[in-house]
């Protein structure tokens, strides 16, 4: 269903003027919940210079917060960094996506990470953080939340929740201190629209609520010209508040509904230009796709040649846009058809 269809079910929730516009010449930071990567990998397929969650995803502002500060100041990790737990070495700071069979592997992979999102947060442009949740878990034998339980038992760990204090007193030091880092970085904030249903109706009511009021708080303090917040849980509590726009989970999105949300942030966050090109993108992906009855035809390898000129002229408009697996394609297609 097209957003234009939905339009006479519901009231739309009013989205601000912002003062910014993001380009395809920026770096775009994504940090945060699940759905955070929803709209980074969006962003990713269109070819937006993009680095989602080095860190795996973050759910608590303070495990995000924590991230950031390693990403700042990259120490690589250690052996005596990770645990072991049932045959997997994993981080408390990482996602299981890093986890691994050896401790070596694990390393090697969260490293990576870590010098990648440290270089690409000296450059980036904007930094969007999405939180999911103000409770927290964290382990009785050691200080601070964990960004990840990695399946250990609920007695190991301490759960609370956040104060709307405790978010903005970490992020007014921390928002300065990447300010200081990289002066030209920007923020956008939003609250996850996912439920966290096992901290009960009531306690993710309580949650988000603490989120909304500490990010409103962080705003007016830092100002619009530096951050900015975007309604992604309001549109969702409004405009889809229907478990059909919700996944088979009942707790997750569907396609449509983060198809939805898209639209709405790319009409009011994306600049003209980047509109125009996104067109230009969408039907190059659409040519990847197309397979054609048969390839020994002369239309066909027009076709192919057409794209790659496409292509190299996209690339001397747009030197940030990375399109080498597109043109390998074509190019590969264009070798193919050749040697019939």
């Amino acid at each position: 269903m097209t957003t234009e269809g939905m339009n006479r079910y519901f009231t739309d929730v009013e989205l601000e003027n912002y003062a910014w516009k993001i380009g395809y010449k920026d770096k775009i930071l994504f940090m945060g919940s699940c759905f955070t990567e929803n709209i980074g990998e969006i962003m990713a397929g269109l070819k937006f210079q993009t680095l989602i969650n080095p860190f795996g995803i973050l759910y608590n502002p303070l495990s995000i917060a924590a991230s950031l500060r390693r990403l700042m100041d990259p120490k690589p990790y250690c052996k005596a960094d990770l645990f072991e737990h049932n045959g997997v070495w994993g981080s408390f700071d990482f996602h299981s996506r890093y986890s691994a069979s050896s401790a070596d592997e694990a390393l090697a992979a969260m490293n990576e990470q870590l010098q990648l999102g440290h270089d690409f947060l000296k450059e980036a442009d904007y930094l969007i953080l999405t939180w999911g949740t103000s409770w927290v878990y964290e382990r009785k034998e050691a200080a601070g939340p964990v960004a990840n339980c990695h399946k250990f038992p609920a007695s190991d760990f301490h759960r609370y929740r956040l104060s709307q204090e405790q978010i903005v007193g970490e992020f007014t030091e921390l928002l300065t201190c990447l300010q200081k880092f990289n002066p030209k970085l920007k923020f956008l904030s939003t609250v996850s629209p996912i439920r966290h249903l096992k901290d009960t109706a009531h306690g993710n009511q309580l949650s988000k609520s603490t989120l909304l009021l500490a990010l409103d708080q962080l705003a007016a303090a830092f100002g619009k010209q530096h951050f900015n917040y975007f309604p992604s849980y309001e549109i969702v509590m409004d405009e889809l508040r229907d478990y059909r726009f919700y996944a088979p989970d009942l707790v997750h999105l569907s396609p449509v509904a983060v198809e939805h949300i898209w639209g709405k942030f790319s009409d009011v966050l994306l600049s003209q230009e980047a509109h125009r090109l996104m067109v230009q993108i969408g039907k190059l992906r659409k040519a990847v796709a197309h397979r054609p009855f048969r390839k020994d035809i002369p239309g066909y390898v027009k076709f192919l040649t057409q794209h790659i000129d496409k292509i190299n002229q996209l690339i001397i408009n747009f030197p940030s846009l990375n399109l080498d697996r597109e043109k390998e394609y074509f190019q590969q297609e264009l070798n193919g058809c050749e040697q019939q």
